[in-house]
């Protein structure tokens, strides 16, 4: 890489949650790319999105991506419960339910101590990182110039809700399960089923029916694709963090807190960032229907659309696979990021 990259631990010592309890000895590994400048204005923080590490972010960086590093201090923040920072199956009595409050109240210590960013050009991000940008503008309507939400919105809806439950259903029905989301061992045959039931709602009915999982992405047959790029996949990772994300993306809502008391109208009208609403054209689970009822309530805000059939992931494009989505998304941010 041709910019400079750095990474660390911030420790935040026992950290209270909104809703009750207290993650034990609280750590955030994190991720820069670029050079913060000398009035640290320069500044957008890149978010995790669901069971996402910064390795697996960082395709959408560099001088002619999404995201320019030679202009730009990128912050990349691992989201708890992702296998990097603290997380339910690491942390020993870990909180039942941790909330975007709680990671932007995180964040926002690690910028101020680590990096003494009081400021923020823009939040970015997908998915839950979507979901963490429209808390980050909600919740601190002085440090946020900017937001993108890419799949993403103010509250989960409740459709959202249905598909979330299924999964949570499917980890719970583990002979594994010991209630709460824990785990006496990894549920192998639920984390099977976690990942088939996912692969019908990340891509679109017409991702399936034009046969892109083997014309675009190589699959032989769709039992592979299936196996390869999602039992496999789930496989890896640790249900109790995929459980407590999960309640996080559920509990997903800029207004539940003392400052907007559960009014979500109330909420988006306090926002003073300019924000882009980038939904998926045919996704699933995050309709472009709900940003389109979001829009009229925010002071300063557009919303375009994804164009394609790639559900979901469209979102989230590989410029290698996805070439269209990612060159909407590179210039529908550059341009953003001029005004």
């Amino acid at each position: 890489m041709s910019w400079p990259v750095q990474s660390g631990t911030f420790r935040l010592g026992d950290f209270p949650v909104q809703q009750g309890g207290v993650i034990r000895d609280a750590r955030i590994a994190w991720r820069t790319h670029g050079t913060l400048n000398a009035a640290r204005d320069n500044v957008i923080l890149y978010p995790c999105s669901y069971t996402a590490q910064h390795p697996g972010m960082e395709f959408l960086i560099g001088p002619d991506g999404i995201l320019d590093p030679t202009r730009w201090f990128i912050v990349i923040p691992n989201m708890f419960s992702n296998g990097l920072s603290s997380g339910a199956a690491e942390t020993p009595d870990y909180p039942a339910v941790v909330t975007g409050w709680d990671l932007v109240q995180s964040q926002r210590r690690l910028l101020a101590e680590v990096f003494g960013v009081t400021k923020l050009a823009a939040v970015y991000g997908f998915l839950m990182g979507a979901q963490q940008a429209y808390h980050w503008a909600a919740i601190c309507p002085e440090m946020v110039e900017r937001a993108f939400v890419v799949c993403g919105s103010a509250r989960t809806a409740v459709h959202n809700r249905v598909f979330l439950s299924a999964l949570l259903r499917t980890l719970e029905a583990a002979p594994e399960h010991l209630g709460g989301g824990r785990f006496s061992a990894e549920p192998k045959a639920s984390l099977r089923a976690f990942g088939h039931i996912y692969a019908g709602w990340a891509l679109s009915q017409d991702f399936y029916r034009a046969g892109l999982y083997q014309s675009v992405l190589g699959a032989p047959d769709l039992e592979t694709f299936l196996r390869t790029d999602w039992e496999e996949r789930y496989y890896t990772l640790r249900a109790a963090n995929l459980y407590a994300q999960i309640v996080t993306w559920m509990h997903g809502d800029i207004s539940a807190n003392s400052l907007y008391e559960g009014d979500l109208s109330h909420a988006l009208g306090a926002i003073q960032a300019k924000m882009l609403l980038l939904p998926g054209e045919t996704d699933l689970y995050f309709r472009v229907a709900d940003n389109a009822a979001e829009l009229p309530l925010l002071r300063h805000g557009a919303l375009r659309p994804i164009p394609g059939i790639w559900g979901h992931r469209a979102g989230n494009p590989n410029p290698a696979l996805l070439p269209a989505e990612f060159a909407f998304l590179r210039d529908a941010v550059r341009g953003w990021m001029e005004q």
